[in-house]
């Protein structure tokens, strides 16, 4: 049997208004009564709409400077109260207390007032309490009680009063009262979060969504995306996006937010394939495509600079998934969207999140991002030669693409572009091999390039191979207690090797 309720009365007390007026409205045209409070009371009287002030149900004011407002029995036995059980009901009609049929209340901006600096009094001061309260409330009890606890419920509220009046059955009042337990729960982890200033005394987090994807990591696993992806890309163009999509796009917005120079980046599986810093878009595009081709099809790409009409020309020639970029000409995305299923993306200005979260186990890794960024006055010379000002500056765009390459990672560069990347093997010394070979097959000339690595060299075996293949000069996080077996062989051959003292591991 469906459980129908009719609405007959409702309390409304909210913070934010906008779209309220249409749903206020339609209850009245369907007989509701209202209760309200201070400024949601002016609101609905605004609008030619008879309204009980809460002090008149309860016969007490507003006090504490408004931090009691509707805490009191004859609000919550109204929306607490079980309309089929005998008891509950004399107790209504014992203390004259009216039934709450629907629950419309929202939020103090917590965390609003949290992110815009405010001070720690005005923050406790929007920690909502009549509030949360009245949404647990009503939540509990929504097989007597609908509950509309954020914004984000008027639509949904408004669609079931223009369909069916002012009646619900018990699966849609569950609905919202699942609604609201995400928004309290939502409530309630941020206000910890701010309370726990960033120890983790307890893993609490909520976010919004989710956003469905095409599939999981592969075909056969279902996969969403909860966040707000619209607070940091337009989707402009292309299918739907996937969990392997999210992963890359991720990895090469962590991976082009190293560079301040017009750099393009091509990445796969996570790793970069292709990178060059260059004076235009059209150069950058066509040295970081010069540094894996092959890997190149169907990848990410990602520049952090305007693309060009001339540039979609060139990268219109091969398959990718997903192009990120900050602005395009409007005659680049003309040419970009001639392919029904490529994504495009326009990344906003957005602050990134800081903190990793990864389910393993039974539990729930955190850390923090590894948001280092090595400059030139973090290196410390280890070798007799010094690094020219060329060296340098390959040696620090080299340190950031292994940062963000699988380990265990070598890259190698030359002139500010990714000639190869050896990643994710086991040993160091196969990884070095791997990118040497990668980018003798595509013609570089490795005579003069440098040569990054993630961690240390346990042993000389690497700055052996790589001197062999014409590496010049060498960064790593050095701290091996073999450091000087590498550093004696680098003297010997006239190599340059500087240290960071930072590792970047990245599984």
């Amino acid at each position: 049997m469906v459980a129908t309720k009719q609405i007959k009365r409702a309390l409304v007390s909210v913070y934010y208004k906008e779209g309220l007026d249409h749903i206020i409205r339609k209850l009245h045209e369907e007989d509701v009564r209202f209760i309200s409070t201070g400024g949601t009371q002016s609101f609905i009287e605004s609008l030619g709409i008879p309204c009980e002030a809460v002090e008149d149900l309860t016969g007490y004011p507003s006090i504490l400077g408004g931090r009691v407002k509707t805490l009191h029995p004859k609000v919550f036995g109204g929306i607490l109260a079980r309309r089929e059980n005998s008891q509950d009901r004399d107790q209504l009609d014992q203390y004259e207390i009216p039934e709450i049929d629907l629950v419309i209340v929202d939020l103090y901006p917590f965390e609003e007032t949290v992110a815009s600096g405010a001070e720690d009094q005005a923050i406790i001061e929007k920690i909502d309490i009549g509030g949360i309260s009245l949404i647990r409330a009503a939540a509990k009890n929504y097989k007597d009680v609908i509950i509309v606890a954020s914004k984000a419920q008027y639509q949904p509220l408004m669609n079931l009063l223009q369909e069916k009046g002012a009646v619900s059955t018990q699966e849609e009042r569950r609905w919202f009262a699942k609604e609201a337990f995400a928004v309290s729960s939502g409530y309630d982890s941020a206000i910890f979060n701010y309370f726990d200033g960033g120890e983790g005394s307890a893993f609490r987090a909520a976010a919004t969504g989710p956003m469905p994807l095409r599939y999981g990591e592969n075909p056969h696993q279902a996969a969403k995306f909860y966040g707000n992806f619209g607070e940091v890309f337009d989707r402009l163009h292309g299918k739907e996006i996937s969990y392997n999509n999210l992963l890359d796009i991720d990895a090469a917005v962590s991976l082009i937010d190293e560079f301040e120079e017009l750099t393009f980046a091509i990445l796969k599986h996570n790793n970069a394939c292709g990178i060059a810093s260059r004076p235009t878009v059209e150069e950058a595009w066509k040295d970081a495509l010069a540094g894996d081709p092959v890997s190149a099809f169907g990848g990410i790409l990602i520049a952090n600079t305007t693309l060009t009409a001339a540039a979609a020309e060139e990268i219109n020639k091969i398959f990718f998934e997903v192009i990120i970029a900050p602005a395009y000409e409007d005659e680049a995305l003309e040419i970009l969207k001639q392919k029904k299923n490529r994504i495009i993306l326009l990344r906003k200005d957005t602050e990134m999140a800081k903190m990793q979260f990864r389910a393993l186990l039974n539990g729930v890794l955190r850390q923090e991002k590894d948001l280092s960024i090595q400059t030139e006055d973090d290196l410390i010379a280890m070798t007799d030669k010094a690094p020219t000002r060329m060296q340098i500056e390959d040696l620090l765009f080299a340190n950031k693409i292994v940062k963000h390459s699988k380990s265990n990672a070598i890259t190698l560069v030359k002139n500010k572009q990714l000639c190869a990347g050896g990643i994710g093997q086991t040993s160091r010394v196969d990884s070095l091999r791997q990118a040497i070979d990668k980018a003798r097959s595509f013609d570089f000339n490795l005579k003069g390039a440098v040569m990054a690595s993630d961690a240390f060299f346990p042993f000389p075996d690497c700055v052996e191979i790589a001197a062999d293949a014409g590496i010049e000069a060498v960064i790593q996080p050095g701290g091996s207690v073999n450091d000087k077996l590498s550093v004696d062989f680098c003297n010997e051959r006239g190599i340059a090797m500087v240290k960071t003292g930072v590792r970047h591991f990245k599984h």
